[in-house]
């Protein structure tokens, strides 16, 4: 029942991304097909002005003159929508591939709540009565969303769940395929909160994926997408400070 239950929300993601895939697909058809006018009328604009014009009359030369004109003005005003309408592709693929309800998997996962330890601000080092922390005294400063290489302070993580961004914890020699997945997964946020993917540093564990938010966690044995993304989906921006998006686009300030 649970796997028909999960393919039947995997149809439904697949549907989506297809309705918006479309979408943008036909814009790119439309702005190559304006631009391939565009380029028809610089050629034709530029064999009118090649024309051997000595047999003309005055008056059939600078009709001709305004005919190529004409024509140069239309292929520009061509080129330039097909410019926009290329832009607004772009900007179109690029939304719709990082759209947090892509990540609506809707997939059974076991989530520990984890206890809460207060969220308190200070500059001094914090011990944590977990390894992997989800709540606490922390760091002032917070971390900007995305992909890190060396594993940034607890202290400073901390804050970032506070603010309802997810972490995903990873091992530093992990597969460039596994760093790749992990890596796309960073570029989803929904209003002020984000994904940041780190190394476990000196935590030692089995689990090749940990997953966080304030006051949860989800090991994995293995990378999931349908569970990373589910648990993305369910719990970023729910900490207990939210901050508008306006004034926290790509996380903190460090």
């Amino acid at each position: 029942m649970m796997n028909a239950r999960l393919e039947m929300n995997m149809d439904m993601h697949a549907n989506m991304q297809h309705g918006t895939g479309s979408t943008s697909t036909l814009l790119l058809y439309i702005g190559l097909i304006v631009l391939a006018l565009s380029i028809i009328g610089y050629v034709y604009a530029s064999n009118l002005k090649k024309e051997n014009t000595s047999g003309l009359k005055k008056a059939e030369k600078v009709a001709l003159k305004k005919k190529n004109k004409t024509i140069l003005v239309i292929s520009h005003s061509l080129l330039g929508a097909a410019i926009v309408v290329v832009g607004i592709y772009a900007i179109l693929n690029a939304a719709s591939k990082t759209n947090i309800e892509n990540l609506n998997y809707n997939a059974a996962i076991q989530v520990t709540d984890d206890k809460d330890y207060g969220r308190e601000h200070s500059e001094a080092p914090v011990t944590y009565e977990m390894k992997i922390p989800t709540s606490g005294t922390h760091s002032p400063h917070d971390l900007k969303y995305g992909f890190y290489k060396e594993k940034p302070t607890n202290e400073m993580l901390v804050h970032n769940l506070e603010h309802g961004d997810i972490i995903i914890y990873y091992h530093k020699d992990a597969s460039p395929e596994l760093i790749a997945k992990i890596t796309a997964l960073t570029q989803y946020k929904k209003a002020g909160s984000g994904v940041l993917a780190v190394p476990y540093g000196d935590v030692q564990t089995d689990k090749e994926i940990v997953v966080t938010a304030w006051t949860k966690t989800m090991e994995l044995a293995s990378f999931d997408e349908a569970k990373i993304g589910t648990f993305i989906y369910k719990y970023i921006n729910k900490g207990p400070e939210e901050i508008p998006v306006e004034i926290r686009q790509n996380g903190g300030t460090m």
